[in-house]
């Protein structure tokens, strides 16, 4: 439904994103990143509502510069503030967004469509006397009202209170069995909770893709280990930090939680290790992550590389400018 490929956009000499490519089709798919991570930047272009710098991007098939019509006839866009007629009731609102979408028998969809986000109760209300969280649902329904086989929810939740987000993401999960969902957040949890596939963007780039439990697996392998044990916690760490392969080891969550070396397995070892030392282990395996610990990991990858590129980049630049000034030693040692 959706296909990226090496999308940049650049204001001035400043990129918003640069070089990003994903697919996402039937179900939710989250672009999750904090603020700034260039989530609105791509979303933007994919409704055509700017047009790239760099790169290609399709939604349903058509190309999002050189068919842009076709695009926002097959997409339902709900932006972080959400444009609504304020004196107009959520039916009337509806209605006329049907009526600029093309829609036929405009009432009954705009009817059809308050059922579906739950505010058939309040067609007749005016939208200024809607909640913050009804407002939202209103917006929701506009999106909703050409029944577009593409999804694109931008920040969906933010500024609701608890029992909302629950309800618009419940929502938002059951929209996915019916569209192409692009689910933008910076709130981990609530990604965790409703996509099926995960987009990390950070600086402007896509860090890693794949489902949560991918994500988590992947970071689970070789990932700290907690050991759950019978006798006393005191005596039996100095036996888990003394362990090869095992960097350190604390006290935690009722067990002692170990972080291994980079790339090793420890648990054969701390088993053999207690079960010798005469400590009964009750339970051994790896700390479930989850997708904010997933986050925090990934973008301290990113931001390591890096910083280890820009450091390899200055001293290639001071190396060239060396070797193309070959006086220079013999100057500075004058």
């Amino acid at each position: 439904m959706i296909e990226v490929q090496n999308l940049t956009k650049r204001y001035g000499t400043v990129n918003a994103i640069s070089g990003v490519s994903f697919s996402a089709g039937r179900g939710v798919t989250g672009f999750l990143g904090p603020n700034g991570a260039g989530k609105t930047t791509t979303m933007r272009i994919l409704t055509g509502f700017m047009p790239p710098t760099e790169g290609k991007a399709t939604v349903a098939g058509y190309d999002v510069f050189d068919q842009s019509l076709e695009v926002r006839k097959r997409v339902g866009y709900l932006p972080e503030n959400v444009p609504l007629y304020r004196d107009m009731t959520a039916r009337d609102y509806l209605m006329y967004i049907g009526e600029i979408r093309g829609v036929k028998n405009r009432k009954a969809r705009a009817l059809e469509v308050l059922e579906r986000v739950g505010l058939l109760h309040r067609a007749n209300s005016r939208i200024r006397t809607l909640s913050k969280g009804m407002k939202q649902r209103v917006g929701l329904a506009q999106a909703l009202v050409h029944n577009p086989p593409v999804l694109i929810l931008d920040e969906p939740t933010i500024g609701l209170d608890p029992i909302q987000v629950l309800e618009l993401r419940d929502l938002v999960s059951d929209l996915g069995r019916d569209h192409a969902v692009l689910f933008s957040t910076h709130i981990l949890s609530e990604a965790e909770q409703v996509c099926d596939q995960l987009i990390i963007v950070n600086q402007g780039r896509v860090i890693k893709t794949g489902s949560p439990a991918q994500l988590r697996g992947e970071l689970e392998r070789g990932g700290r280990v907690l050991a759950r044990l019978e006798s006393n916690l005191e005596s039996a760490l100095p036996v888990v930090q003394g362990t090869p392969g095992v960097k350190g080891a604390v006290i935690a969550m009722d067990g002692i939680v170990a972080t291994p070396d980079e790339g090793v397995d420890p648990r054969p070892q701390i088993a053999q290790a207690l079960i010798q030392g005469g400590h009964k282990l009750i339970e051994l395996r790896p700390l479930a992550v989850n997708l904010e610990e997933i986050f925090l990991e990934l973008t301290r990858q990113e931001q390591a590389a890096s910083a280890e590129a820009e450091a390899e980049l200055i001293e290639a630049e001071v190396r060239m400018e060396a070797e193309g000034n070959p006086n220079t030693s013999e100057e500075q040692s004058t």
